[in-house]
């Protein structure tokens, strides 16, 4: 969807991921965040007009658990506010619809969860078709070893060629103080390594993450008050694939496809992207679908096989690509953000510095 308001990100803060943080809940996890994220705009939650979060009630153990977080925004003055259960990338597509509408011109948008205390494979089977499949208890693994085994029987990759993903992944990491996974061993020791769910190893996978992270949008001139280079949203879209797997092909994601076709990504060069694969050969996948060239840089965070925090994985890579345009690095770049398994739904948006 192209916008009619130019609207940017122009603020984005993230914890410091880790497998377990047992000793905060989940507003004292992310009120640090949102602190952070307004504080470096010199703004307060009264300059913002919309507020929304994405979180999960099956990761946080009770129903309507949105509320409670709300305590880390404060509790005054009154604010516009709404949730959704999904990453915190949807939050934002909403916040943007938001003021895209005219409601609202600036928006507070964060996305947390903790998924240490469950069994998280198990948690995300309810995930799926509660006819066919919920019943058969896959967990996000094993499903994720039949993806991978469909692309290798099909010829588009390979074991070798997937830990070389999870080493560049993890070595670019290192350059990520956020990051829960810094460095990665050599191939050829990852390639030695025992198998999860065939031919899925350990480093194929993301890891099990305690985190969140919060963003601010603001539309046209506020942008450029509060960021000395806004990342401006010049394309965003939104697809969903089918629940049923054996209706559709594995090895590609024919809603990346469409999502980066109505965002735009081929309307010019991409400098780098952000892609929320959480196993190796999805990365493979979407790279295809989005149709990025060998020039893009691709996951220099370490992306979310460094870090995959519920809920917030999908909005750091919003985030992580606004931090390279603020900066200069990058002019234009792409960001991804999917939910489901499987690389069912998917989001894509495209970001752009001022020319």
């Amino acid at each position: 969807m192209a916008p009619t308001r130019d609207v940017a990100i122009v603020s984005f803060a993230q914890t410091t991921h880790r497998r377990a943080v047992p000793e905060l809940n989940e507003v004292e996890l992310i009120q640090p965040v949102i602190r952070e994220a307004l504080d470096a705009i010199g703004a307060t939650i009264s300059d913002i007009g919309f507020t929304c979060s994405g979180s999960s009630d099956y990761l946080a153990g009770q129903a309507f658990s949105f509320v409670m977080t709300l305590d880390a925004v404060g509790a005054y003055p009154p604010i516009q506010e709404s949730h959704v259960e999904m990453d915190g990338a949807w939050a934002l597509y909403e916040a943007w619809l938001k003021i895209q509408s005219g409601h609202a011109d600036t928006a507070l948008v964060y996305g947390y969860s903790k998924a240490s205390p469950g069994d998280l494979p198990r948690v995300l089977s309810r995930q799926l078709d509660p006819y066919y499949y919920g019943p058969l208890w896959p967990d996000s693994v094993a499903l994720a070893g039949l993806q991978a085994r469909a692309m290798i029987d099909a010829g588009i990759i390979d074991e070798a060629e997937m830990a070389a993903i999870a080493h560049r992944s993890r070595e670019a990491a290192r350059g990520n103080p956020h990051a829960q996974l810094q460095g990665s061993a050599p191939i050829d020791e990852l390639l030695a390594a025992p198998y999860l769910a065939e031919p899925l190893r350990r480093h194929d996978c993301a890891p099990i993450t305690d985190g969140g992270a919060a963003v601010v949008l603001a539309a046209g001139d506020r942008a450029r008050e509060w960021s000395k280079r806004p990342a401006w949203i010049r394309g965003i879209d939104h697809r969903i694939d089918s629940h049923n797997f054996g209706a559709r092909d594995l090895t590609t994601s024919p809603s990346t496809e469409l999502a980066a076709q109505k965002a735009g990504v081929a309307g010019g060069p991409v400098d780098v992207a952000e892609l929320h694969a959480p196993f190796t050969h999805q990365e493979k996948i979407l790279t295809a679908a989005l149709g990025l060239s060998d020039d893009t840089v691709i996951n220099p965070s370490g992306g979310a096989l460094a870090a995959n925090p519920m809920m917030g994985a999908g909005l750091i890579r919003l985030g992580e690509v606004f931090k390279r345009i603020e900066s200069g690095e990058a002019n234009r770049g792409v960001a991804h953000a999917t939910s489901g398994h499987l690389l069912q739904q998917n989001l894509v948006a495209v970001l752009e510095g001022e020319r």
